[in-house]
């Protein structure tokens, strides 16, 4: 393989694996590595705290060099994750989670099974705290990489790695061939489904339903249970259809149903 090359892409939907605010130029120059290592040719990092493109990252990243150069800049993480379907996301806490924790064969047997040719994602957090639970809320599925208890915080290329070697042995299984998706049963986009949940809130915040104070917390419970629910882009479209006519209504002052 020459500088640069990544090896040719595993079966499965196409992977990006996003790096929340790195600190480590060592470590992003390894994923980027890994990455190559595993045939996943989307790097994506969120507000890096290092410089990803340095002489260090470079030394590390070896003949994962290209995909470290065309790994895209994202302001936050909602942005990196706009137009993947399925997203999981890693934490090595176990208490504290908005979410249950699940291993890593059905986090990624989940994964795998997200719609053909349409992007999903893991995502790993800051080296220091890892990810917050507003950003672990914008994943389907929490994955926790069982260690030894006495000491569970492990280095975040170690973790892209483990993850890395499970996906491609979950990707690589003989399965029968999937049905195609009926028009609109595709998963949403996680974009689609922010988008809803933001002109959610801000019309349960106008009619008094939330306050200011507790709509982070009351909206969390609710972007859980429509990650639960695997919702799809078609209900994703009705129900934001849903808020802008109740919207109107009440701009109208009129009852929705008269």
């Amino acid at each position: 393989m020459r500088p640069g090359d990544v090896a040719g892409p595993p079966p499965g939907p196409p992977l990006v694996v996003v790096l929340v605010e790195p600190s480590g130029a060592l470590n992003v120059g390894s994923v980027a590595r890994l990455c190559a290592n595993y045939g996943v040719e989307r790097l994506r990092l969120v507000a890096p705290r290092c410089d990803p493109l340095g002489e260090e990252a470079r030394r590390m990243a070896v003949r994962g060099v290209g995909v470290l150069e065309r790994a895209a800049l994202f302001h936050d993480l909602a942005s990196a994750l706009s137009d993947c379907h399925r997203v999981v996301a890693t934490s090595g806490r176990r208490e504290g989670v908005p979410l249950e924790l699940q291993d890593d064969r059905s986090c990624l047997a989940w994964l795998s099974a997200g719609p053909t040719g349409q992007p999903v994602a893991l995502v790993f957090g800051r080296e220091d705290r890892g990810l917050s639970n507003d950003e672990l809320l914008q994943a389907g599925r929490l994955l926790n990489l069982p260690t030894a208890s006495a000491y569970t915080s492990l280095n975040l290329s170690h973790a892209v790695a483990i993850a890395l070697h499970a996906w491609h042995r979950e990707v690589r299984q003989e399965r029968p061939p999937s049905e195609p998706a009926e028009n609109g049963a595709e998963p949403c986009r996680r974009g689609e489904l922010e988008a809803l949940l933001d002109d959610a809130e801000a019309l349960l915040l106008e009619v008094g339903f939330l306050y200011p104070h507790t709509a982070a917390a009351r909206m969390a419970k609710v972007r859980a249970l429509l990650q639960r629910g695997a919702v799809r882009g078609s209900e994703v479209a009705l129900l934001r259809g849903m808020v802008r006519q109740l919207r109107w209504a009440s701009h109208q002052g009129a009852n929705p149903a008269g």
